[in-house]
């Protein structure tokens, strides 16, 4: 099941206890096949698991895959093009929200090329609390591997030309 081009969604990320991570209230959805969901987040209420409440500033591009253990979220502002990528689980449509289980590994990418891996430190923890087993986590470090060869490649959509072909296809659609 795909949402419907130009569709509002509901975004949420589970932990592996399948305790709710973090929700977005909408995301405008500017393309959708077998490969990917892609949604723009833009002045939407994001809810954390411990209930705070805040409202994005810019907007954002995310990809959602069905087959990669990963999304990426771009951020448009002036300063550049920043990407956040979640170590995660394929995400999904289930007719009611794109769905995906955080498993705590994120890699941050600055607009100069240069890129950290944030929370290593929660990812190890979070793996004995919740008992990651070995196949989730050579799935991870694996698909955390592969996500630093894209940004060092420059591969899709890790490039200013992608972020703002669908930037403008998004401002496109937000006219009509």
């Amino acid at each position: 099941m795909l949402p419907t081009i130009g569709s509002m969604v509901y975004i949420q990320s589970f932990k592996h206890d399948g305790s709710l991570h973090r929700t977005w209230a909408k995301g405008f959805v500017i393309e959708a096949n077998e490969s990917q969901i892609v949604a723009v987040t833009n002045k939407t209420w994001v809810t954390e698991a411990d209930g705070r409440k805040w409202f994005t500033r810019e907007p954002a591009i995310c990809f959602f895959y069905p087959d990669k253990w990963f999304n990426i979220i771009t951020m448009i502002r002036k300063t550049g093009i920043y990407y956040y990528c979640n170590l995660a689980s394929p995400s999904l449509y289930d007719g009611e929200a794109i769905k995906n289980i955080d498993y705590d590994l994120d890699i941050k990418l600055y607009p100069n090329g240069l890129f950290e891996i944030l929370d290593e430190d929660e990812y190890e923890d979070h793996g004995k609390k919740m008992n990651y087993s070995n196949d989730i986590k050579m799935i991870v470090e694996g698909q955390m591997q592969d996500l630093i060869r894209r940004i060092k490649e420059m591969e899709d959509p890790f490039n200013d030309e992608t972020i703002n072909r669908y930037y403008k296809l998004y401002q496109k659609m937000q006219k009509q």
